[in-house]
């Protein structure tokens, strides 16, 4: 069920794709970089973890 937007459908459709775009590159950058700094997290633990000698 779509609303009559008129002469301006082409800009609000745009707009709201653009703005669904953004928003899906925010979160895969997030997931992203929440899996390195993890990764790299676990790195630091294992080599604190290792005996000191």
């Amino acid at each position: 069920m779509m609303p009559d937007l008129g002469k301006y459908a082409f800009a609000v459709l745009a707009s709201y794709g653009v703005g669904l775009g953004l928003l899906a590159v925010l979160v895969i950058a997030s997931i992203a970089r929440s899996r390195r700094v993890r990764a790299e997290l676990e790195k630091i633990e294992e080599r604190s973890k290792r005996p000191h000698g």
